[in-house]
């Protein structure tokens, strides 16, 4: 039996792996492909499978479902492709419940950050924040519809490899777990 610090140090690598290999495809091609999510995808069910029993697959495919439903209302609404949303359900479910939370919270962050500062290098940063701020007034009117001008069908609508925040996300989530492990 591996102890639990252990196993999640070795999910939080496998993660970030996962991610990183995502990046690379997602700066190069402005995509990230579906065999890399779905081998990503099985082998966090398979691990928390063989680790933990069927409880641990439970547990990864919650983790997945949860990671990956939250930012399926960024696709719904225009703002994300499906192949961040199918990464994020990937890299959730090998990362498992425990430290699911940390790598949402630093995924999310991470982006925002990028996002300004991806702005900033086009000089289109208070455009973008009065953009960001009519996207909101949109979906408070429409839902989840997408803006009709601002969603990632628009070609001049500046797009954020969203790979590297999800790894920079498992990243963090991974350094946690060692800084928590040697405290």
């Amino acid at each position: 039996m591996i102890a639990a610090t252990t196993q999640h140090l070795l999910f939080a690598v496998l993660a970030l792996v996962c991610a990183a290999i995502a990046s690379v495809y997602d700066v190069r091609e402005r995509r990230i492909p579906n065999r890399l999510t779905g081998i990503c995808l099985l082998t966090g069910l398979m691990l928390h499978l063989l680790i933990s029993g069927w409880q641990g697959l439970g547990s990864a495919l919650l983790a997945a479902l949860t990671a990956g439903g939250l930012f399926l209302v960024f696709f719904l609404a225009g703002g994300m492709g499906a192949g961040d949303v199918k990464l994020m359900a990937a890299v959730g479910a090998i990362e498992g419940l425990p430290t699911l939370q940390i790598m949402i919270l630093t995924t999310v962050l991470a982006g925002a950050l990028l996002a300004l500062a991806l702005a900033g290098y086009h000089g289109r940063l208070k455009q973008t924040i009065a953009n960001t701020a009519a996207i909101l007034s949109h979906h408070g009117r429409h839902g989840l519809a997408p803006h009709p001008e601002m969603n990632l069908a628009n070609q001049q609508t500046l797009r954020l490899p969203f790979a590297v925040p999800i790894a920079a996300g498992c990243l963090v989530t991974l350094c946690t777990l060692v800084w928590g492990a040697g405290a």
